[in-house]
């Protein structure tokens, strides 16, 4: 932990050299306290997303902006680098933005099982269709991380728990519903852009949570597919 918070001031007071090294590796919310000056490599886009002047050049308005998204969605550090976890989040919610409502364009997702849950890792979207018709999505969601990966395939709802305590992690995952193994849709409490995910779980707001609940029943099946950027 001690050699993380060395990191992350290195960032804050030394060179811009060290600012995407931090990034890639990581640093904890405490040692970011400040904003940088330095410009980051995704600065004209990260500006644009922003609504910022798109100059490529930092200033302390970019980095203020800047900072509130990173800390809005827990990136670390969040100094207002505009750096490849920052732009790479904001990519991520213009592609998501640009599916609307046909999620199931490629056809990938199953349209001969009636009612599924299905989850595409590539794009981070999850909905719920039967056959051809969009019952509910798509929505975001955050799936398992590298090396804890949501595994693909076509799966079955097989245990339910409104209350679910994780015992390995011991933390809350209401509105549990799981489709293989440990992993299942549940509530979380963190943004669904936060990195690097979760630990095999596909995560929801609370509000997609409840509904996924009063829609799927023990027995739906649940179709993952594609890669998690990252993994």
């Amino acid at each position: 932990m001690g050699d993380v918070r060395r990191r992350g001031a290195v960032a804050l007071g030394l060179t811009a050299l060290v600012a995407p090294l931090t990034l890639a590796l990581g640093a904890t919310p405490a040692a970011a306290a400040s904003c940088t000056t330095q410009t980051g490599p995704y600065q004209k886009q990260v500006e644009k997303f922003l609504g910022r002047p798109v100059d490529g050049k930092q200033s302390a308005a970019d980095c203020k902006a800047i900072k509130a998204f990173q800390t809005k969605h827990g990136i670390t550090p969040n100094i207002g680098y505009a750096g490849s976890v920052t732009w790479g989040v904001m990519d991520l919610m213009l592609k998501q933005k640009a599916v609307g409502n046909n999620p199931n364009k490629d056809g990938k997702c199953p349209v001969n099982k009636g009612r599924i849950a299905c989850v595409n890792l590539s794009l981070q979207l999850s909905w719920i269709q039967d056959g051809k018709k969009l019952v509910y999505g798509p929505v975001p969601v955050r799936t398992g991380r590298d090396g804890d990966e949501t595994r693909t395939g076509l799966k079955k709802i097989y245990w339910r728990n409104i209350d679910h305590v994780s015992s390995i992690y011991d933390v809350p995952m209401p509105y549990a519903q799981f489709f293989d193994g440990g992993q299942a849709f549940h509530q979380a409490s963190v943004s669904m852009w936060n990195p690097p995910g979760s630990r095999g779980c596909v995560n929801m707001t609370k509000t997609d949570a409840k509904k996924y609940w009063s829609l799927l029943k023990k027995g739906d099946d649940v179709f993952v597919y594609g890669r998690k950027p990252g993994t």
